[in-house]
């Protein structure tokens, strides 16, 4: 494991064009921060708490220890699926983060929040392109935490179907991104 830490540092330090050692801490910073954040203990309790309520998986128990071990799943697959998405994005100068769209209307807004999911911007040139950061984070996580799970969820499809569920999390999160500011706007007025 600290092989492969050490493997994505470099990634994510090498992989750029970046020259000054400065935008290499900022670079450092920023992922330290979108992983290590309270967002994501909460993200990842909240995640906890509903697969202790639905007991999955249930070779885990619904005891204490039953929902440490969901908790330290949950912040584990977040850890693995920001360390890769960062070093994939960061090597192929794609951008990280949620962009609001600036469009007009409901339907709009919503597919463009929806598509933000799997197409994001080049650093470099502006132009759309596939989110592979994202999607292979996703994936990534969704593989490699079949490592620490029980052996019934050891699978492929168990592994894409958790890969999957990290995606739609994103998308969610993006159409959560668009609104908000209207949603915040009405609440202030009341």
């Amino acid at each position: 494991m600290r092989s492969l830490v050490t493997v994505i540092t470099c990634v994510l330090l090498l992989g750029t064009n970046r020259s000054t050692a400065e935008t290499e801490r900022s670079i450092g910073a920023k992922y330290v921060k979108h992983t290590f954040s309270k967002s994501s203990l909460i993200r990842s309790g909240a995640g906890a708490a509903i697969q202790q309520a639905r007991n999955n998986p249930r070779e885990w128990g619904r005891s204490p220890t039953g929902f440490g071990k969901r908790l330290a799943s949950g912040l584990g697959e977040h850890a693995i699926k920001s360390t890769i998405e960062f070093g994939v994005a960061t090597a192929r100068h794609e951008e990280l983060g949620y962009r609001p769209s600036g469009k007009q209307g409901f339907g709009p807004r919503l597919k463009y929040a929806l598509m933000s999911t799997v197409v994001t911007r080049k650093t470099t040139t502006g132009k759309n392109t596939f989110a592979s950061g994202r999607v292979s984070g996703a994936m990534g996580s969704g593989f490699i935490s079949r490592l620490w799970m029980p052996a019934r969820l050891r699978t492929i499809s168990s592994g894409v179907a958790t890969g999957g569920v990290l995606l739609s999390v994103d998308a969610g999160t993006h159409v959560a991104r668009e609104f908000w500011p209207e949603i915040r706007r009405r609440r202030q007025r009341r």
